[in-house]
């Protein structure tokens, strides 16, 4: 069995910061594009569109900062993905239980 990304570990919602671009992607938005689903960036708060997406912009995101770890932001959707070890995580709940 492979081992658990410690990147992915543990995270919760509340452990990602406030959207910068909530409902959108951010390149998306300049460029005039449209996007298929979007994930947010741990670190820094980033929406960019996801690999099914014309921009592929979560992921460049990723090659440009370095970060890691991104959530889908989609309603109802828990899953996390680390870049860097190529793993699926989800999201667990918080202590207050939200």
């Amino acid at each position: 069995m492979p081992k658990p990304c410690e990147h992915l570990q543990d995270l919760t919602a509340a452990d990602f910061p406030p959207p910068r671009t909530p409902g959108a992607c951010e390149e998306c938005l300049k460029e005039g594009t449209r996007w298929v689903e979007l994930r947010e960036c741990r670190a820094c708060g980033h929406v960019g569109c996801c690999d099914s997406s014309r921009g592929k912009h979560a992921t460049k995101h990723f090659h440009e900062a370095g970060h890691p770890v991104m959530r889908s932001v989609m309603p109802g959707a828990t899953w996390t993905w680390c870049y860097v070890h190529e793993a699926q995580g989800h999201l667990g709940q918080d202590a207050s239980g939200s």
